[in-house]
């Protein structure tokens, strides 16, 4: 099986190769009586399946058994058909809506269960199974459906003699296509942290199983967000003129104008990295040279204040305040002006808030021109 399907593939890719050496398997079984020697299906029903209800005497006791499997089974569908539709849709650059797919999907379990057959997903081995058959779109799932009928009506009698280990040869085939190395070096190359996370997944599954694998991936990229969260890459912006503004690390100190900073928060401030927040202002004001007179907090970034996050910018703003440096925020976003009135207007005073950056430094100067005089 496996030489005539990867011989096949070499020569042309549009030769059948799998059909071939299925209905090749098939008649040799038939014509030597392989089954005497090696596992073969057996007898396959025929006909269309019943549609209806399962008869069953239904408990608390069998619910209960039941839920465990069932939200397995939900957790798998949901990674997995999402992750295969991603997948081919970025390959060939279409687009692709996740709420359609799943839409289909509950609907086609809701008749799976009416009709008794295996639940439905977004198979990624029966997906490469069309793909390299060269199916590009629905007509190709018809003629799929139009053969099934085809089989349980007429041909179930010669699946008989199908050699189990011809089904493992095409699934084994259709796996290890699945394997992307040349993907797996581009995550290393590109993103480290979700190489490792893509990694111990993939061994997660190889030796534990799909469901244990998929939940360790969600938890694991759960984990490596936050991290990046927890301490987020903030920046001093220094005008270049002509409206451009250039980042600069917070260690470099440097000042928009002399005696004004402008502090660009790159995350949502919340309670785990309110400190961070905290620390790198304090250290920012106590080092500058010259010292401060203003500082701007550039919103522009941030998408969600919440209440530890609050109290740190009050704390921030008390310290400031002693020290005679005005702390005044641009560029807020407008729903988090909402979410957040409570918290920042009150706090800073509604002349505190700027619409850019540009604002700031005209203020700024005049302002720093009037205590000259």
């Amino acid at each position: 099986m496996l030489v005539v399907i990867v011989g096949s593939k070499r020569v042309s890719r549009k030769i059948p190769g799998a059909l071939i050496a299925v209905i090749g398997a098939i008649a040799l079984s038939w014509a030597l009586d392989l089954g005497r020697m090696v596992h073969v299906l057996g007898s396959v029903p025929s006909g269309l399946p019943h549609i209806g209800l399962p008869q069953v005497p239904w408990s608390l006791e069998l619910i209960g058994k039941l839920v465990p499997t069932a939200f397995a089974m939900f957790v798998v569908i949901l990674a997995q058909s999402a992750a295969t539709s991603r997948a081919y849709a970025s390959r060939y650059n279409e687009p692709f809506s996740e709420d359609t797919d799943l839409l289909g999907l509950g609907l086609a379990n809701v008749g799976a269960g009416l009709s008794g057959t295996f639940v439905v997903n977004g198979s990624p081995t029966k997906t490469q199974m069309v793909d390299s058959a060269g199916g590009r779109t629905q007509l190709s799932l018809l003629v799929t459906t139009g053969i099934v009928l085809v089989v349980l009506l007429f041909l179930t009698a010669p699946l008989a003699y199908m050699p189990e280990a011809v089904l493992s040869a095409v699934v084994f085939l259709i796996g290890v296509d699945l394997i992307d190395v040349e993907g797996m070096q581009k995550i290393y190359r590109e993103r480290r942290s979700e190489f490792w996370v893509a990694l111990v997944t993939t061994l997660m599954v190889i030796f534990v199983g799909v469901e244990q694998g998929i939940i360790l991936a969600i938890v694991l990229s759960l984990i490596d967000h936050t991290r990046r969260g927890y301490r987020p890459k903030n920046a001093l912006l220094q005008a270049a003129g002509s409206g451009i503004w250039h980042a600069q690390p917070v260690a470099s100190k440097v000042q928009a104008q002399p005696g004004l900073a402008v502090y660009r928060f790159t995350h949502s401030l919340y309670y785990a990295n309110s400190e961070q927040f905290s620390e790198e202002i304090t250290e920012l004001v106590n080092s500058a040279d010259p010292p401060l007179r203003w500082l701007c907090l550039d919103a522009s970034a941030i998408d969600d204040v919440d209440f530890s996050a609050a109290e740190t910018l009050r704390s921030v703003f008390g310290i400031l305040k002693e020290k005679g440096i005005r702390l005044v925020v641009a560029q807020v976003m407008e729903d988090v002006g909402e979410r957040s009135r409570y918290h920042l207007d009150q706090l800073f005073g509604r002349d505190a808030f700027y619409e850019t950056l540009e604002d700031v430094v005209n203020a700024y100067r005049q302002d720093a021109g009037v205590e000259a005089k």
